[in-house]
């Protein structure tokens, strides 16, 4: 959608521009009405209003859907720690609340290693953690992910393999994009062809 006439970035064509320019005073006329504004607000407010807030459940932050950093992942890390790479948020099965999906990874300062694609519900009591629902990606099965998406209550990603043990774990040679869609009451997994395939 190309911007109206006159309200790009560049004056119209056929205006003089130093016609547009603002001067000192209109700045000081502007930031002293604002000023104005936000001191009648403050007068206006009802003698006995008071600031509250809701403190959220332990393992949920503010926006509802559970802390993906709060979760005990089916991860054996040995003495390392997992790391939440990606993260997103919907409401799959509709029941008003939003679940969280994470991909994590055992932390390692080199290398990549194989990621998991886990599904969090809100933790059942205040308190809690959030609870593992789902295993959309076991990291027994050696893969990366790239391109993680969530979004009409659908999670996609790009998955990175090896076709063999003999190829470099730094140089993944096999890539597939896949959709994870929550269907009768399931996440139900959609692979799309193989790129170079027919």
């Amino acid at each position: 959608m190309q911007p109206l006439a006159g309200t790009g970035p560049f004056p119209a064509p056929g205006t003089d521009p130093s016609h547009a320019r603002t001067r000192p005073v209109h700045w000081i006329a502007t930031a002293a009405a604002l000023a104005l504004v936000v001191a009648g607000a403050a007068l206006v407010q009802p003698a006995d209003a008071t600031a509250t807030t809701t403190a959220p459940r332990s393992g949920t932050p503010s926006g509802g859907a559970p802390d993906a950093h709060a979760a005990r992942y089916p991860l054996d890390c040995g003495r390392t720690e997992v790391d939440v790479v990606e993260k997103g948020s919907a409401d799959f099965d509709g029941d008003g609340r939003p679940e969280t999906v994470a991909v994590v990874r055992c932390h390692a300062e080199a290398g990549t290693p194989p990621s998991g694609v886990y599904v969090l519900t809100p933790p059942a009591a205040r308190g809690g953690r959030p609870k593992v629902a789902a295993t959309l990606l076991d990291p027994a099965q050696r893969m990366s992910v790239m391109d993680f998406r969530v979004s009409d209550a659908a999670v996609s990603a790009t998955l990175l393999g090896y076709s063999s043990k003999d190829v470099p774990r730094c140089c993944p040679d096999k890539q597939r994009e896949v959709k994870w869609r929550w269907t009768d009451g399931k996440f139900a997994l959609t692979a799309l062809p193989a790129p170079g395939s027919v």
